[in-house]
């Protein structure tokens, strides 16, 4: 099985841990979900996990603003 997937998957969890760090914004558990692997058809997920109420309320706060532009 190719790993070019996961390579994705992982890039793209990398570069959206580096833009919610700029933001000030840490999601501890945000990783490749690796159930996909045991799927017939994999379909790559990311895990974005969970956080405190602190966090959510951060990032809720930014994606608001962002939905302002």
């Amino acid at each position: 099985m190719s790993t070019e997937p996961h390579t994705k998957a992982r890039a793209a969890c990398d570069e959206l841990a580096a833009v919610l760090k700029q933001l000030g914004i840490v999601l501890p558990s945000l990783d490749v979900d690796p159930v996909w692997l045991s799927q017939e058809r994999p379909r790559v997920l990311v895990e974005l996990g969970r956080c405190n109420l602190e966090t959510a309320h951060r990032l809720t706060a930014v994606l608001k603003k962002a939905a302002e532009r």
